[in-house]
Protein backbone atom coordinates (compact mmCIF):
# COMPACT_ATOMS: atom_id res chain seq x y z
CA UNK A 1 0.00 0.00 0.00
CA UNK A 2 1.49 3.35 -0.53
CA UNK A 3 2.13 5.12 2.03
CA UNK A 4 3.90 8.58 1.40
CA UNK A 5 2.23 11.34 2.54
CA UNK A 6 4.94 14.45 2.02
CA UNK A 7 7.70 15.12 -1.08
CA UNK A 8 9.79 15.51 1.72
CA UNK A 9 13.74 14.25 2.71
CA UNK A 10 15.14 10.76 3.18
CA UNK A 11 15.63 9.83 6.72
CA UNK A 12 19.26 9.99 6.26
CA UNK A 13 19.56 13.26 4.64
CA UNK A 14 20.75 15.24 7.60
CA UNK A 15 23.66 13.15 7.92
CA UNK A 16 24.43 12.80 4.21
CA UNK A 17 24.26 16.61 3.53
CA UNK A 18 25.41 17.91 6.81
CA UNK A 19 27.56 21.16 6.63
CA UNK A 20 30.25 18.77 7.22
CA UNK A 21 29.62 16.84 4.27
CA UNK A 22 29.37 20.04 1.59
CA UNK A 23 32.67 20.75 1.25
CA UNK A 24 33.51 16.85 -0.13
CA UNK A 25 30.28 17.69 -2.15
CA UNK A 26 31.39 20.53 -3.73
CA UNK A 27 34.66 18.82 -4.89
CA UNK A 28 32.73 15.78 -6.40
CA UNK A 29 30.00 18.35 -8.41
CA UNK A 30 33.33 20.45 -9.89
CA UNK A 31 35.31 17.06 -10.45
CA UNK A 32 32.54 15.42 -12.49
CA UNK A 33 31.42 19.12 -14.13
CA UNK A 34 35.36 18.30 -15.17
CA UNK A 35 35.54 15.32 -16.55
CA UNK A 36 32.54 16.05 -18.52
CA UNK A 37 33.72 19.39 -19.97
CA UNK A 38 36.24 16.87 -21.44
CA UNK A 39 33.38 14.41 -22.87
CA UNK A 40 33.96 11.50 -20.62
CA UNK A 41 31.05 9.59 -20.53
CA UNK A 42 29.20 10.70 -17.11
CA UNK A 43 28.15 6.91 -15.79
CA UNK A 44 32.37 6.37 -15.76
CA UNK A 45 32.69 9.60 -14.50
CA UNK A 46 30.24 9.58 -11.78
CA UNK A 47 31.63 6.06 -10.85
CA UNK A 48 34.91 7.28 -10.65
CA UNK A 49 34.18 10.39 -8.73
CA UNK A 50 31.92 9.17 -6.47
CA UNK A 51 34.31 6.16 -5.58
CA UNK A 52 37.07 8.46 -5.30
CA UNK A 53 35.10 10.81 -2.45
CA UNK A 54 33.58 7.78 -1.29
CA UNK A 55 30.06 8.89 -1.57
CA UNK A 56 26.37 6.77 -1.46
CA UNK A 57 23.93 6.55 -3.72
CA UNK A 58 22.10 9.27 -3.07
CA UNK A 59 25.20 11.46 -2.57
CA UNK A 60 26.00 10.54 -6.26
CA UNK A 61 22.53 11.49 -7.42
CA UNK A 62 22.64 14.91 -5.81
CA UNK A 63 26.42 15.39 -7.47
CA UNK A 64 25.00 14.03 -10.90
CA UNK A 65 22.08 16.80 -10.56
CA UNK A 66 24.34 19.37 -9.63
CA UNK A 67 27.12 18.72 -11.88
CA UNK A 68 27.62 20.34 -15.72
CA UNK A 69 30.02 20.78 -18.04
CA UNK A 70 31.41 24.15 -19.30
CA UNK A 71 29.64 23.58 -22.44
CA UNK A 72 26.41 23.26 -20.64
CA UNK A 73 26.80 26.17 -18.19
CA UNK A 74 27.43 28.56 -21.07
CA UNK A 75 24.58 27.32 -22.97
CA UNK A 76 22.29 27.33 -20.27
CA UNK A 77 23.19 30.56 -18.69
CA UNK A 78 23.14 32.62 -22.07
CA UNK A 79 19.65 31.15 -22.72
CA UNK A 80 18.04 31.88 -19.09
CA UNK A 81 15.53 34.79 -18.68
CA UNK A 82 14.90 36.36 -15.62
CA UNK A 83 11.08 35.80 -14.52
CA UNK A 84 10.55 39.18 -14.41
CA UNK A 85 11.05 38.78 -18.44
CA UNK A 86 8.00 36.68 -18.59
CA UNK A 87 5.32 39.47 -18.46
CA UNK A 88 3.01 39.39 -20.85
CA UNK A 89 4.23 36.20 -22.68
CA UNK A 90 3.44 32.92 -22.86
CA UNK A 91 5.09 30.29 -20.95
CA UNK A 92 5.38 26.11 -21.10
CA UNK A 93 5.87 24.56 -17.33
CA UNK A 94 7.39 21.37 -17.50
CA UNK A 95 4.64 20.22 -15.04
CA UNK A 96 6.02 17.17 -13.09
CA UNK A 97 9.59 18.55 -12.32
CA UNK A 98 8.30 22.32 -11.59
CA UNK A 99 5.57 21.06 -9.13
CA UNK A 100 7.59 18.04 -7.55
CA UNK A 101 10.33 21.01 -6.63
CA UNK A 102 7.81 23.30 -5.05
CA UNK A 103 6.16 20.46 -3.12
CA UNK A 104 9.79 19.42 -2.08
CA UNK A 105 10.33 22.63 -0.63
CA UNK A 106 7.29 22.78 1.21
CA UNK A 107 7.77 19.75 2.56
CA UNK A 108 11.11 20.11 4.17
CA UNK A 109 12.87 17.98 1.44
CA UNK A 110 16.52 19.04 0.50
CA UNK A 111 16.59 21.46 -2.46
CA UNK A 112 19.97 21.69 -4.16
CA UNK A 113 21.87 24.55 -6.19
CA UNK A 114 23.89 22.84 -9.02
CA UNK A 115 26.80 24.54 -10.92
CA UNK A 116 24.24 26.35 -13.07
CA UNK A 117 22.58 28.34 -10.25
CA UNK A 118 19.47 25.73 -10.44
CA UNK A 119 17.56 24.46 -7.54
CA UNK A 120 16.75 20.68 -7.98
CA UNK A 121 15.31 18.25 -5.38
CA UNK A 122 16.04 14.51 -4.74
CA UNK A 123 12.37 13.13 -5.15
CA UNK A 124 11.56 11.35 -7.65
CA UNK A 125 7.98 9.50 -9.22
CA UNK A 126 9.16 6.56 -10.03
CA UNK A 127 7.22 6.07 -13.26
CA UNK A 128 3.92 7.40 -10.96
CA UNK A 129 3.09 10.35 -9.37
CA UNK A 130 1.43 10.70 -6.13
CA UNK A 131 -0.67 13.07 -4.51
CA UNK A 132 1.23 14.51 -1.34
CA UNK A 133 -0.52 17.13 1.60
CA UNK A 134 1.71 19.46 0.19
CA UNK A 135 0.03 19.38 -3.32
CA UNK A 136 -2.66 21.45 -2.99
CA UNK A 137 -0.59 24.47 -1.81
CA UNK A 138 2.22 23.82 -4.44
CA UNK A 139 -0.59 24.20 -6.89
CA UNK A 140 -1.79 27.45 -5.29
CA UNK A 141 2.05 28.94 -5.41
CA UNK A 142 2.67 27.84 -8.69
CA UNK A 143 -0.73 30.08 -9.81
CA UNK A 144 0.29 33.00 -6.96
CA UNK A 145 3.64 33.03 -9.40
CA UNK A 146 2.28 32.99 -12.20
CA UNK A 147 0.22 35.96 -11.12
CA UNK A 148 2.83 38.17 -9.84
CA UNK A 149 4.93 37.31 -13.29
CA UNK A 150 1.93 38.66 -15.15
CA UNK A 151 2.47 35.47 -17.74
CA UNK A 152 -0.20 35.94 -20.01
CA UNK A 153 -0.78 32.23 -20.49
CA UNK A 154 0.94 28.73 -18.94
CA UNK A 155 0.53 25.66 -21.08
CA UNK A 156 2.21 23.04 -19.12
CA UNK A 157 2.84 19.21 -20.37
CA UNK A 158 2.99 16.16 -18.55
CA UNK A 159 4.43 13.05 -18.84
CA UNK A 160 1.31 10.49 -20.52
CA UNK A 161 3.42 7.42 -19.02
CA UNK A 162 3.36 8.37 -15.53
CA UNK A 163 0.86 7.13 -13.35
CA UNK A 164 -1.78 9.56 -12.39
CA UNK A 165 -0.59 12.02 -14.91
CA UNK A 166 -4.38 11.86 -15.60
CA UNK A 167 -5.15 12.42 -12.25
CA UNK A 168 -2.90 15.60 -11.87
CA UNK A 169 -4.15 17.07 -14.77
CA UNK A 170 -7.49 17.41 -13.62
CA UNK A 171 -6.34 19.06 -10.29
CA UNK A 172 -4.61 21.90 -12.25
CA UNK A 173 -7.64 22.17 -14.48
CA UNK A 174 -10.29 22.47 -11.33
CA UNK A 175 -7.26 25.20 -9.90
CA UNK A 176 -7.05 27.16 -12.97
CA UNK A 177 -10.95 27.05 -13.40
CA UNK A 178 -11.60 27.90 -9.67
CA UNK A 179 -9.17 31.02 -9.51
CA UNK A 180 -9.38 31.94 -13.34
CA UNK A 181 -5.28 31.71 -13.93
CA UNK A 182 -5.14 31.70 -18.07
CA UNK A 183 -4.03 27.95 -17.91
CA UNK A 184 -4.17 25.06 -20.53
CA UNK A 185 -2.64 21.52 -19.16
CA UNK A 186 -1.73 18.52 -21.97
CA UNK A 187 -0.63 15.09 -21.78
CA UNK A 188 2.17 14.03 -23.77
CA UNK A 189 3.94 10.84 -24.38
CA UNK A 190 7.05 12.66 -24.93
CA UNK A 191 6.64 16.27 -23.26
CA UNK A 192 10.65 16.46 -23.24
CA UNK A 193 10.50 16.76 -26.97
CA UNK A 194 7.92 19.54 -27.17
CA UNK A 195 9.57 21.59 -24.85
CA UNK A 196 13.47 21.29 -26.08
CA UNK A 197 11.67 22.78 -29.12
CA UNK A 198 9.45 25.43 -28.04
CA UNK A 199 9.09 28.72 -28.90
CA UNK A 200 8.19 29.87 -25.78
CA UNK A 201 10.05 30.40 -23.00
CA UNK A 202 10.00 26.78 -20.71
CA UNK A 203 9.75 26.64 -17.65
CA UNK A 204 12.07 23.46 -15.92
CA UNK A 205 15.26 22.67 -14.03
CA UNK A 206 15.73 19.44 -15.81
CA UNK A 207 19.05 19.14 -16.88
CA UNK A 208 18.75 17.32 -20.97
CA UNK A 209 16.59 20.01 -21.18
CA UNK A 210 18.33 23.04 -20.39
CA UNK A 211 20.89 22.07 -22.78
CA UNK A 212 18.46 22.35 -25.76
CA UNK A 213 15.76 25.07 -24.89
CA UNK A 214 15.72 28.28 -26.80
CA UNK A 215 14.83 30.25 -23.59
CA UNK A 216 13.98 28.81 -20.26
CA UNK A 217 12.89 30.61 -16.98
CA UNK A 218 13.99 28.85 -12.85
CA UNK A 219 10.46 28.81 -11.71
CA UNK A 220 11.33 26.73 -9.18
CA UNK A 221 13.92 29.52 -7.48
CA UNK A 222 11.26 32.22 -8.04
CA UNK A 223 8.64 30.17 -6.31
CA UNK A 224 10.88 29.35 -3.41
CA UNK A 225 12.57 33.00 -2.94
CA UNK A 226 9.16 34.58 -2.96
CA UNK A 227 6.99 31.98 -1.27
CA UNK A 228 8.80 29.88 0.82
CA UNK A 229 12.13 31.06 1.65
CA UNK A 230 12.62 29.03 5.09
CA UNK A 231 13.42 26.02 2.52
CA UNK A 232 16.19 23.83 3.32
CA UNK A 233 18.67 24.59 0.30
CA UNK A 234 21.89 23.26 0.00
CA UNK A 235 24.72 25.69 -2.02
CA UNK A 236 26.61 22.76 -3.87
CA UNK A 237 28.31 24.87 -6.75
CA UNK A 238 31.94 24.80 -6.70
CA UNK A 239 33.88 27.36 -5.22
Amino acid sequence: MHRQQHRGRHPSDDKLFAPAQWKRLRQAVADLSWLLSRDYPLAASLKLVGDRYRLTARQRMAVRRCACSDKALVWRTSHRLAPEALQGRRLVVDGLNVLIGIESALSGGLLLIGRDGCLRDLASVHGTWRRVVETRAAIRLLGQALEALAVAHAHILLDKPVGNSGRLKGFLENAAEAHGWPWTVALDHNPDRLLTVSPEPVATSDSHILDHVHAWVHLIGFVVQKFVPDASVIDLRPA
